[in-house]
C-alpha cells in the first residue's frame, strides 16, 4: 500500500468550483484501488503551528500501488475535469508515504 497526503489550498471564493470538482473524481478513486481515508477541513483554530498557512482540505488516500496511482492522476475521466481544479485551487501539496 502507498499512502498519499495532499493538502489542499483553495482560492478565494472558489470553493463550489473545488467542490463540483471532487464530485467528478473522487468517485474515480476505486476504479484505480485506491481509497480515501480521510477527507478534512480544518479549522485555523485547529492548527497548532505552521510556515505553510492554512489547508483548504487534508485527504488521505491509499493506493494497492504507484501504477494505480497512476492511473488514478491519468484516468481520462478525471482529466477532463482538471479546469475545475486549475480555477479553483491555488496550490497542493503531495506527500507519499508507506506505514513504518
Amino acid at each position: 500500500m502507498i499512502y498519499y497526503t495532499q493538502l489542499i489550498f483553495i482560492k478565494e471564493g472558489k470553493e463550489s468550483a473545488f467542490h463540483f470538482f471532487e464530485d467528478q473524481v473522487l468517485p474515480l478513486l476505486q476504479r484505480h484501488n485506491g481509497e480515501l481515508v480521510y477527507r478534512v477541513r480544518p479549522t485555523v483554530s485547529s492548527v497548532v503551528a505552521t510556515t505553510l498557512g492554512f489547508p483548504y482540505e487534508i485527504h488521505l488516500v491509499i493506493f494497492t500501488d504507484r501504477k494505480s496511482f497512476e492511473g488514478y492522476r491519468d484516468d481520462p475521466d478525471r482529466l477532463k475535469h482538471m479546469h475545475l481544479k486549475d480555477e479553483s485551487v491555488e496550490k497542493i501539496i503531495l506527500i507519499e508515504g508507506n506505514v513504518l
